[in-house]
């Protein structure tokens, strides 16, 4: 951990890997700077290419505010305020940093790109922020991070796909019910449950008469996230940015949020918790848990979780999510507002 910012270069190696993807600093160190070493502090952090990480075991003072808003996330061994966003409150500072280190040095391709990825989404309005979101991705899908994971998993299974939809819509008077019904495989977003959800959000879309839009998943699980046994089946790197920025339903329940409530239960993993965070209202069932897995994968989020969960936890906590993979309880997710109400038991 260092006291000063001062290198904001990634050091690649010749193959172009980040030797230094993480930057820890010691914010107790700026706690009784000046304004303007604190506003200096903060510029050079905001223009740095590698993920820089804030440590704080002081109180959090309102003269660190433009520093701890220009880093990645700033890790505190405190109860963290709602008031202070920026924060991630964690039980040991030490094991912490060391899963940062971990994850930064297992995939700091991937790191650094959803760290910058994320300074980006979080100004932009909703499509071209999924399409920053879709670029990225899509580059990731072809390099050596998620080759290594693929080989990692090993072979696609062969995987039995039902004749009947795996959307199931359902209308009553002004309502509109969407459930993702393919329980078998927990409701993963293959590229058929995807278009069949993509067409139910397109008739909302389309008729003004529908008042409210409910998006549930059967079985287990809201949705366990994308078909694993899909992955790596892109060929046309191309191709797959333009489908993900043309074919998203969570493009449109976005324009749709203030209608649409998410009920979401069980595991919510990476494009569950994703879409789910785009709806207007997020209604948690207990023993639900929300993760975003992508980064150890080589990839980044894709489903839109650069924008939508940014947007109602801000980029902070967003990026800690994102690269330790760290699973959130639907309790602690109601107290950072990825979730705005548990259901009743």
């Amino acid at each position: 951990m260092i006291s000063r910012f001062e290198d904001d270069g990634l050091d690649l190696d010749p193959a172009g890997v980040p030797q230094r993807p993480l930057v820890v600093i010691d914010l107790d160190r700026y706690a009784n700077e000046s304004p303007a070493a604190v506003a200096a502090a903060a510029d050079r952090v905001e223009r740095a290419l590698p993920l820089v990480v804030g440590v704080l075991r002081g109180p959090a003072v309102a003269p660190l505010r433009p520093l701890l808003t220009a880093i990645t996330l700033t890790l505190t061994d405190r109860q963290a305020s709602a008031l202070w966003p920026q924060m991630v409150a964690v039980a040991d500072l030490d094991a912490a940093l060391a899963e940062l280190h971990a994850v930064t040095a297992y995939a700091p391709r991937a790191a650094v790109a959803c760290g910058q990825l994320l300074r980006q989404t979080v100004r932009l309005p909703t499509t071209p922020a999924l399409a920053a979101e879709a670029a990225v991705y899509s580059m990731l899908l072809g390099g050596p991070e998620f080759a290594r994971w693929l080989a990692e998993r090993g072979p696609a299974r062969e995987v039995a796909r039902p004749a009947a939809d795996l959307v199931r819509v359902d209308r009553e008077d002004d309502r509109l019910d969407i459930v993702l019904d393919h329980p078998q495989r927990r409701n993963a977003l293959s590229m058929r449950l995807r278009e069949q959800l993509l067409a139910a959000l397109t008739v909302a879309e389309a008729d003004p008469t529908i008042g409210a839009v409910t998006l549930r998943g059967n079985g287990p699980a809201f949705c366990s996230g994308g078909d694993l046994d899909e992955f790596g089946t892109a060929t046309d790197l191309v191709a797959a940015y333009l489908v993900r920025v043309d074919r998203a339903p969570w493009r449109i329940i976005d324009q749709l949020a203030d209608r649409v409530t998410a009920r979401i239960h069980g595991p919510c993993i990476g494009a569950g918790a994703e879409m789910a965070a785009f709806a207007g209202t997020v209604i948690a069932a207990p023993g639900t848990v929300l993760r975003l897995p992508e980064i150890r994968m080589g990839l980044v989020p894709g489903a839109g979780g650069t924008v939508s969960i940014p947007r109602r936890i801000g980029r902070w906590r967003a990026a800690w999510l994102m690269l330790t993979g760290t699973p959130l309880p639907a309790a602690a997710a109601l107290r950072w507002g990825l979730v705005d109400r548990l259901e009743d038991n």
